[in-house]
Protein backbone atom coordinates (compact mmCIF):
# COMPACT_ATOMS: atom_id res chain seq x y z
CA UNK A 1 0.00 0.00 0.00
CA UNK A 2 1.57 3.26 -1.10
CA UNK A 3 1.64 6.23 1.29
CA UNK A 4 2.55 9.85 0.56
CA UNK A 5 5.47 9.66 3.00
CA UNK A 6 7.63 7.01 4.69
CA UNK A 7 5.90 5.69 7.80
CA UNK A 8 7.12 4.76 11.27
CA UNK A 9 4.35 2.71 12.91
CA UNK A 10 4.52 2.16 16.67
CA UNK A 11 2.30 -0.15 18.71
CA UNK A 12 2.88 0.81 22.36
CA UNK A 13 0.84 -1.34 24.69
CA UNK A 14 0.68 -2.14 28.38
CA UNK A 15 3.46 -4.74 28.35
CA UNK A 16 5.35 -4.31 25.07
CA UNK A 17 6.63 -1.75 22.57
CA UNK A 18 6.82 -2.61 18.87
CA UNK A 19 7.76 -0.58 15.85
CA UNK A 20 7.87 -1.04 12.09
CA UNK A 21 9.39 1.18 9.42
CA UNK A 22 7.94 1.41 5.91
CA UNK A 23 8.96 3.29 2.77
CA UNK A 24 6.36 5.25 0.80
CA UNK A 25 5.67 2.18 -1.34
CA UNK A 26 4.48 0.37 1.80
CA UNK A 27 7.51 -1.95 1.88
CA UNK A 28 8.69 -3.06 5.31
CA UNK A 29 12.22 -1.85 5.94
CA UNK A 30 12.80 -2.73 9.59
CA UNK A 31 11.09 -3.98 12.75
CA UNK A 32 11.95 -3.71 16.42
CA UNK A 33 10.40 -4.91 19.69
CA UNK A 34 11.23 -3.99 23.29
CA UNK A 35 9.91 -5.04 26.73
CA UNK A 36 9.06 -1.39 27.42
CA UNK A 37 5.30 -1.36 27.78
CA UNK A 38 3.77 1.79 29.25
CA UNK A 39 3.77 0.30 32.76
CA UNK A 40 7.59 0.24 32.70
CA UNK A 41 7.88 3.93 31.78
CA UNK A 42 7.73 6.60 34.46
CA UNK A 43 5.75 9.79 33.91
CA UNK A 44 7.71 12.22 31.78
CA UNK A 45 10.08 9.58 30.41
CA UNK A 46 8.14 8.61 27.28
CA UNK A 47 10.03 10.98 24.94
CA UNK A 48 13.36 9.60 26.16
CA UNK A 49 12.28 5.96 25.76
CA UNK A 50 10.96 6.66 22.27
CA UNK A 51 14.18 8.42 21.31
CA UNK A 52 16.24 5.52 22.60
CA UNK A 53 14.18 2.95 20.67
CA UNK A 54 13.29 4.77 17.45
CA UNK A 55 15.07 8.12 17.39
CA UNK A 56 17.45 7.02 14.62
CA UNK A 57 14.49 6.12 12.40
CA UNK A 58 13.08 9.63 12.77
CA UNK A 59 16.44 11.15 11.86
CA UNK A 60 16.86 8.93 8.80
CA UNK A 61 13.28 9.59 7.56
CA UNK A 62 13.27 13.35 8.02
CA UNK A 63 10.17 13.71 5.82
CA UNK A 64 8.38 10.71 7.31
CA UNK A 65 5.23 10.34 9.39
CA UNK A 66 5.14 8.58 12.78
CA UNK A 67 1.87 7.13 14.14
CA UNK A 68 1.64 5.65 17.64
CA UNK A 69 -1.28 3.43 18.64
CA UNK A 70 -2.30 1.53 21.76
CA UNK A 71 -2.19 2.42 25.45
CA UNK A 72 0.44 5.10 24.80
CA UNK A 73 -2.56 7.42 24.42
CA UNK A 74 -4.12 6.47 27.77
CA UNK A 75 -3.93 8.43 31.02
CA UNK A 76 -0.98 6.24 32.01
CA UNK A 77 0.75 6.83 28.66
CA UNK A 78 2.76 9.54 26.97
CA UNK A 79 -0.18 11.92 26.71
CA UNK A 80 -3.90 11.24 26.97
CA UNK A 81 -5.57 11.26 23.56
CA UNK A 82 -9.35 11.81 23.87
CA UNK A 83 -11.31 8.96 22.30
CA UNK A 84 -12.86 9.34 18.86
CA UNK A 85 -16.62 8.66 19.21
CA UNK A 86 -18.35 6.11 16.98
CA UNK A 87 -19.51 5.86 14.28
CA UNK A 88 -16.00 6.40 13.00
CA UNK A 89 -13.91 5.74 9.91
CA UNK A 90 -10.59 7.09 8.70
CA UNK A 91 -11.91 10.63 8.37
CA UNK A 92 -13.07 10.82 12.00
CA UNK A 93 -9.98 9.03 13.31
CA UNK A 94 -7.71 11.42 11.43
CA UNK A 95 -9.53 14.43 12.86
CA UNK A 96 -8.96 13.15 16.40
CA UNK A 97 -5.23 12.44 16.15
CA UNK A 98 -3.22 13.94 19.01
CA UNK A 99 -0.18 15.57 17.41
CA UNK A 100 2.98 15.41 19.51
CA UNK A 101 4.89 17.12 16.69
CA UNK A 102 2.72 19.01 14.23
CA UNK A 103 2.41 17.12 10.96
CA UNK A 104 5.14 14.72 12.04
CA UNK A 105 4.25 12.51 15.02
CA UNK A 106 0.76 11.69 16.32
CA UNK A 107 -1.03 9.38 18.75
CA UNK A 108 -4.01 7.48 17.33
CA UNK A 109 -6.82 8.16 19.83
CA UNK A 110 -8.80 4.93 20.07
CA UNK A 111 -12.61 4.72 19.91
CA UNK A 112 -15.53 5.19 22.28
CA UNK A 113 -19.20 4.32 21.97
CA UNK A 114 -22.34 5.04 23.97
CA UNK A 115 -24.29 1.92 24.88
CA UNK A 116 -28.07 2.01 25.18
CA UNK A 117 -28.58 -0.64 27.85
CA UNK A 118 -31.44 1.10 29.67
CA UNK A 119 -29.43 2.62 32.54
CA UNK A 120 -30.47 6.05 33.89
CA UNK A 121 -26.98 7.37 33.04
CA UNK A 122 -24.67 7.21 30.03
CA UNK A 123 -22.74 3.96 29.69
CA UNK A 124 -19.64 3.93 27.49
CA UNK A 125 -17.28 1.36 26.02
CA UNK A 126 -13.75 2.11 24.81
CA UNK A 127 -10.84 0.60 22.91
CA UNK A 128 -7.24 1.62 22.22
CA UNK A 129 -5.09 -0.21 19.69
CA UNK A 130 -7.88 -2.51 18.56
CA UNK A 131 -9.17 0.30 16.33
CA UNK A 132 -6.01 0.14 14.21
CA UNK A 133 -6.34 -3.66 14.03
CA UNK A 134 -9.95 -3.36 12.84
CA UNK A 135 -9.06 -1.02 10.00
CA UNK A 136 -6.06 -3.17 9.16
CA UNK A 137 -8.26 -6.27 8.94
CA UNK A 138 -10.61 -4.46 6.57
CA UNK A 139 -7.66 -3.34 4.45
CA UNK A 140 -6.21 -6.86 4.24
CA UNK A 141 -9.51 -8.54 3.36
CA UNK A 142 -11.00 -5.82 1.19
CA UNK A 143 -14.22 -5.95 3.23
CA UNK A 144 -16.26 -2.88 4.13
CA UNK A 145 -18.94 -4.71 6.11
CA UNK A 146 -17.93 -7.18 8.81
CA UNK A 147 -18.09 -8.19 12.42
CA UNK A 148 -14.55 -7.90 13.76
CA UNK A 149 -13.79 -9.90 16.91
CA UNK A 150 -10.59 -9.17 18.83
CA UNK A 151 -10.03 -11.84 21.52
CA UNK A 152 -7.93 -10.94 24.52
CA UNK A 153 -8.01 -10.08 28.19
CA UNK A 154 -10.89 -7.78 27.30
CA UNK A 155 -12.36 -9.08 24.04
CA UNK A 156 -14.03 -6.68 21.60
CA UNK A 157 -16.87 -7.25 19.11
CA UNK A 158 -17.10 -4.45 16.56
CA UNK A 159 -19.82 -3.92 13.96
CA UNK A 160 -18.43 -2.36 10.79
CA UNK A 161 -20.50 -1.03 7.88
CA UNK A 162 -19.23 0.84 4.83
CA UNK A 163 -15.75 0.92 6.33
CA UNK A 164 -16.82 2.63 9.56
CA UNK A 165 -17.07 1.22 13.08
CA UNK A 166 -20.71 1.73 14.07
CA UNK A 167 -20.59 0.26 17.56
CA UNK A 168 -18.71 -2.29 19.65
CA UNK A 169 -18.87 -4.11 22.97
CA UNK A 170 -16.19 -5.41 25.33
CA UNK A 171 -16.16 -8.67 27.33
CA UNK A 172 -13.79 -9.36 30.24
CA UNK A 173 -13.58 -13.00 29.18
CA UNK A 174 -9.82 -13.45 29.39
CA UNK A 175 -9.52 -11.71 32.73
CA UNK A 176 -12.39 -13.68 34.28
CA UNK A 177 -10.84 -16.93 33.02
CA UNK A 178 -7.52 -16.06 34.67
CA UNK A 179 -9.21 -15.13 37.95
CA UNK A 180 -11.27 -18.32 38.06
CA UNK A 181 -8.35 -20.53 37.09
CA UNK A 182 -5.96 -19.02 39.62
CA UNK A 183 -8.04 -17.75 42.54
CA UNK A 184 -11.36 -19.62 42.75
CA UNK A 185 -12.44 -23.00 44.13
CA UNK A 186 -12.25 -24.25 40.55
CA UNK A 187 -8.48 -23.78 40.51
CA UNK A 188 -8.02 -26.83 42.75
CA UNK A 189 -9.09 -29.18 39.96
CA UNK A 190 -7.45 -27.34 37.03
CA UNK A 191 -3.92 -28.65 36.34
CA UNK A 192 -1.61 -25.71 35.65
CA UNK A 193 0.14 -27.42 32.75
CA UNK A 194 -2.89 -29.07 31.10
CA UNK A 195 -2.78 -28.86 27.28
CA UNK A 196 -5.73 -27.57 25.31
CA UNK A 197 -8.36 -30.20 24.49
CA UNK A 198 -10.76 -29.38 21.68
CA UNK A 199 -13.43 -31.87 22.80
CA UNK A 200 -13.58 -30.46 26.34
CA UNK A 201 -13.58 -26.93 24.98
CA UNK A 202 -16.48 -27.60 22.58
CA UNK A 203 -18.46 -29.25 25.40
CA UNK A 204 -18.15 -25.98 27.32
CA UNK A 205 -19.10 -23.84 24.32
CA UNK A 206 -22.24 -25.89 23.71
CA UNK A 207 -23.27 -25.99 27.36
CA UNK A 208 -23.09 -22.18 27.48
CA UNK A 209 -25.79 -22.02 24.79
CA UNK A 210 -28.33 -23.99 26.84
CA UNK A 211 -27.99 -23.03 30.50
CA UNK A 212 -29.85 -20.13 32.19
CA UNK A 213 -26.66 -18.29 33.16
CA UNK A 214 -22.90 -18.70 33.01
CA UNK A 215 -22.94 -18.18 36.80
CA UNK A 216 -24.72 -21.52 37.02
CA UNK A 217 -22.86 -23.41 34.30
CA UNK A 218 -19.46 -22.44 35.75
CA UNK A 219 -20.20 -24.73 38.69
CA UNK A 220 -20.26 -27.62 36.25
CA UNK A 221 -16.47 -27.32 36.15
CA UNK A 222 -16.50 -28.25 39.84
CA UNK A 223 -18.94 -31.14 39.49
CA UNK A 224 -16.99 -32.61 36.57
CA UNK A 225 -14.25 -33.36 39.09
CA UNK A 226 -16.60 -34.60 41.79
CA UNK A 227 -18.23 -37.19 39.53
CA UNK A 228 -15.29 -37.90 37.18
CA UNK A 229 -17.46 -37.17 34.14
CA UNK A 230 -14.64 -35.53 32.17
CA UNK A 231 -10.92 -36.24 32.29
CA UNK A 232 -9.12 -33.83 34.62
CA UNK A 233 -6.76 -32.63 31.88
CA UNK A 234 -9.80 -31.32 29.94
CA UNK A 235 -11.28 -29.22 32.76
CA UNK A 236 -9.37 -26.02 31.93
CA UNK A 237 -10.41 -26.27 28.27
CA UNK A 238 -14.01 -26.85 29.37
CA UNK A 239 -13.89 -23.68 31.51
CA UNK A 240 -12.43 -21.71 28.61
CA UNK A 241 -15.20 -23.01 26.36
CA UNK A 242 -17.88 -22.01 28.86
CA UNK A 243 -16.67 -18.41 29.03
CA UNK A 244 -16.06 -17.97 25.31
CA UNK A 245 -19.36 -19.74 24.67
CA UNK A 246 -21.16 -17.22 26.90
CA UNK A 247 -19.57 -14.41 24.88
CA UNK A 248 -20.80 -16.01 21.67
CA UNK A 249 -24.27 -16.53 23.10
CA UNK A 250 -24.48 -12.79 23.74
CA UNK A 251 -23.15 -11.72 20.34
CA UNK A 252 -22.79 -14.36 17.63
CA UNK A 253 -26.50 -14.85 16.90
CA UNK A 254 -26.77 -11.16 15.96
CA UNK A 255 -24.13 -11.31 13.25
CA UNK A 256 -25.20 -11.37 9.60
CA UNK A 257 -21.93 -10.06 8.14
CA UNK A 258 -18.63 -11.96 7.71
CA UNK A 259 -16.76 -12.55 10.96
CA UNK A 260 -13.08 -11.61 11.17
CA UNK A 261 -10.99 -12.81 14.11
CA UNK A 262 -7.95 -10.62 14.74
CA UNK A 263 -5.10 -11.10 17.20
CA UNK A 264 -3.06 -13.75 18.98
CA UNK A 265 -3.05 -17.02 17.01
CA UNK A 266 -3.83 -19.18 20.06
CA UNK A 267 -6.87 -17.13 21.01
CA UNK A 268 -8.22 -16.66 17.49
CA UNK A 269 -7.92 -20.42 16.95
CA UNK A 270 -10.09 -21.03 20.01
CA UNK A 271 -12.70 -18.53 18.91
CA UNK A 272 -12.73 -20.01 15.42
CA UNK A 273 -13.27 -23.45 16.93
CA UNK A 274 -16.12 -22.13 19.09
CA UNK A 275 -17.79 -20.39 16.15
CA UNK A 276 -17.47 -23.52 13.99
CA UNK A 277 -19.16 -25.54 16.74
CA UNK A 278 -22.13 -23.17 16.34
CA UNK A 279 -22.04 -23.38 12.54
CA UNK A 280 -20.52 -19.92 12.02
CA UNK A 281 -17.50 -19.55 9.70
CA UNK A 282 -14.79 -17.01 10.53
CA UNK A 283 -11.54 -15.81 9.00
CA UNK A 284 -8.43 -15.36 11.16
CA UNK A 285 -5.78 -12.63 10.94
CA UNK A 286 -2.74 -12.00 13.12
CA UNK A 287 -0.33 -9.20 13.97
CA UNK A 288 -0.16 -8.17 10.33
CA UNK A 289 -3.46 -6.34 10.88
CA UNK A 290 -1.75 -3.80 13.15
CA UNK A 291 0.76 -2.66 10.54
CA UNK A 292 -1.86 -2.79 7.79
CA UNK A 293 -4.03 -0.46 9.89
CA UNK A 294 -1.20 2.02 10.33
CA UNK A 295 -0.49 2.00 6.60
CA UNK A 296 -4.16 2.42 5.72
CA UNK A 297 -4.58 5.36 8.11
CA UNK A 298 -1.40 7.03 6.78
CA UNK A 299 -2.73 6.68 3.24
CA UNK A 300 -6.04 8.31 4.14
CA UNK A 301 -4.70 11.23 6.15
Amino acid sequence: MTTPRPLIAVDWGTSSLRGARFDNAGRLRDQREFPRGILTVAAGEFPAVFEQCFGDWLQQDSDGLCLLSGMVGSRQGWQEAPYCPCPAGFAELGQHLLWLQAGRMAIVPGLSVKLSDGLPFDQHDVMRGEDIQIFGALSLTGLENATVVLPGTHSKWAEVAHGRVLRFRSFMTGEVYALLRQHSILSRTLPADAPWHEDGFVHGVRLAQHTPSVLSSLFATRTLALFDTLAAEQHASFLSGLLIGEELRAMAHRQASPILLVGNSTLTQRYQCALQALGLPAQRLGDEATWAGHLALAKHL
